[in-house]
């Protein structure tokens, strides 16, 4: 009864060990097919971009692509801040306070899109010194605020964070 017993246990053994083995194969086997749907470098590179803003003066914006589309990034003056913080939020079409679109009071970093069609907008242009898009006339405030036209809601405020003093990653 004995011998019958260690052969079993051997039987086992050896089933164990061909399966393991053969899962092992199957998975060594899959891995290419799984691995190659994940995005490649140059996608994974878009995903995010740095930009150096330490030469933004005062008053003045910069555009950058991200994702193929215009970032604006707007170093706002001491009265730009005040005007877009004493706006009445019951004027607006898409309430938002201007806190709650910047990190920082002095950048504005928001998407360069018109919410209405999907135009670029023309900066420091308009009745509110912000934006304006002259596809179809919206007018956006110094917070990329909608003000006044066809549009119906505010610019879009990317993902963004402060790595420095002198960089903001956006994405």
């Amino acid at each position: 009864m004995e011998k019958s017993g260690k052969k079993s246990d051997r039987r086992d053994f050896l089933f164990t060990a061909t399966y393991t083995v053969g899962a092992v194969g199957i998975g060594a086997t899959i891995w290419p097919f799984i691995d190659q749907m994940n995005p490649d470098n140059s996608v994974k590179a878009l995903a995010t971009t740095e930009v150096d803003i330490s030469q933004i003066q005062p008053g003045k914006s910069i555009t950058v692509l991200w994702r193929g589309k215009p970032v604006f990034i707007k170093r706002r003056t001491e009265t730009e801040i005040s005007e877009a913080q004493s706006v009445n939020l019951e004027e607006l079409k898409h309430p938002e306070k201007d806190a709650d679109r910047v990190k920082k009071p002095e950048w504005l970093v928001m998407m360069g899109i018109c919410s209405h069609l999907g135009c670029v907008p023309l900066s420091d242009k308009g009745e509110y010194k912000g934006w304006f898009c002259p596809c179809h006339g919206s007018h956006y405030d110094t917070s990329g605020r909608i003000r006044k036209g066809p549009a119906p809601t505010n610019m879009e405020i990317p993902k963004y964070v402060f790595v420095d003093e002198n960089t903001i990653k956006i994405g």
